[in-house]
């Protein structure tokens, strides 16, 4: 027996399509800027680049007002309660069909597995890719800021790193998507609000 369970709203489900087209939009051109292939031409991936990540700055200063002044940012508060339960559902439990041991509610939208994952992506992820990219962005800048000994390789580097562990959570990501009461389910989830739960 299933039950349905709104969970997403409107503003949350547009946030996360939008979201995840730019860093679709960054890690395509990201890539190409780096040389791995040729779609738009350099200086084309280099501008298409620029734009989404401040497209994706106005959209992270909006997710970030709504989230304070609905109290949706409770939802990200790490916990450690059921996380090994979590972690073994994960690891064998889902191979064995045995229920999840976490059920959402539209007050814990998140599973403490989760809330880890996108503490971590806050706090460490997010600001590697963007201190790296906006001192590759402003680099002319160096010298007024007293940065001229800061190495451009180690910035690169710090960049390239940050896109590949996006480009590992993406895919994570796309995986576990599936792995609902249907394989469907999560997707219709973030794009309707409601999730269907056993």
């Amino acid at each position: 027996m299933t039950t349905k369970v709104y969970l997403f709203k409107g503003f949350e489900r547009f946030w996360h399509w939008s979201q995840a087209a730019l860093i679709l939009a960054m890690l395509t051109t990201g890539f190409e800027i780096h040389g791995s292939y040729k779609l738009f031409g350099f200086e084309k991936a280099v501008g298409y680049h620029s734009f989404a990540a401040w497209a994706l700055v106005v959209l992270w200063v909006f997710a970030i007002f709504w989230h304070v002044t609905t109290g949706e940012w409770r939802q990200y508060i790490p916990t450690t309660e059921r996380i090994v339960a979590i972690m073994g559902y994960y690891s064998s439990g889902i191979f064995k069909h045995e229920p999840h041991p976490f059920k959402p509610t539209s007050q814990q939208k998140h599973n403490p597995l989760q809330r880890l994952t996108y503490l971590a992506i806050l706090t460490l992820l997010s600001p590697l890719i963007w201190i790296s990219g906006w001192l590759y962005l402003f680099y002319a800048d160096w010298n007024a800021w007293g940065l001229s000994a800061l190495p451009l390789e180690w910035v690169a580097t710090a960049h390239t790193i940050g896109a590949f562990f996006m480009l590992a959570f993406l895919i994570s990501h796309l995986y576990l998507i599936t792995t609902g009461h249907k394989i469907t389910s999560q997707v219709k989830a973030m794009v309707t609000g409601w999730e269907e739960i056993d």
